[in-house]
């Protein structure tokens, strides 16, 4: 008798494989992970304020927004949604644990100032505020002028 060989057949996930067989999550959101000093980033742009909480060695914590604190449209963009969101990432985070911070500060948005009175609010110590909006250095070549 021959022998059968058996093939096993896997399903393909494109050319980098499933996504469950990756590292996944360092922890969950609802881990009692205890996180001493983190990094707190917040990213104001004129349509919405994202706030996102890294441990020291980056890896994302907790991200809140102005449309996960369900404000749409205009709404988000405001300094009242800026503020709201901070609040949430931040309690969340002092939960786990979080007594020291760094700030990161991208945008030109209006929730820039919000957000930071809302950190200094909560009763974090900040270690240092450091804005990390890009500026070009002369950046693309604008459009021809208009001929009227």
């Amino acid at each position: 008798m021959s022998k059968v060989r058996q093939i096993r057949i896997r399903p393909r996930y494109g050319p980098f494989g499933s996504r469950r067989r990756g590292r996944g999550r360092i922890g969950s959101r609802k881990s009692g992970r205890r996180i001493p000093k983190g990094v707190i980033h917040i990213q104001a742009g004129f349509n919405n304020t994202i706030i996102t909480v890294t441990d020291a060695l980056g890896q994302v914590v907790y991200w809140s927004s102005a449309g996960t604190c369900r404000f749409r449209g205009p709404r988000k963009g405001t300094p009242f949604a800026a503020q709201t969101a901070t609040g949430d990432a931040i309690r969340t985070v002092v939960d786990q644990g979080l007594k020291r911070a760094e700030v990161m500060l991208k945008g030109a948005g209006l929730g820039r100032d919000a957000a930071l009175r809302a950190i200094r609010k909560s009763g974090i110590r900040l270690s240092s505020i450091r804005d990390v909006t890009p500026i070009p250095h002369n950046g693309c070549r604008p459009p021809k002028k208009r001929r009227v």
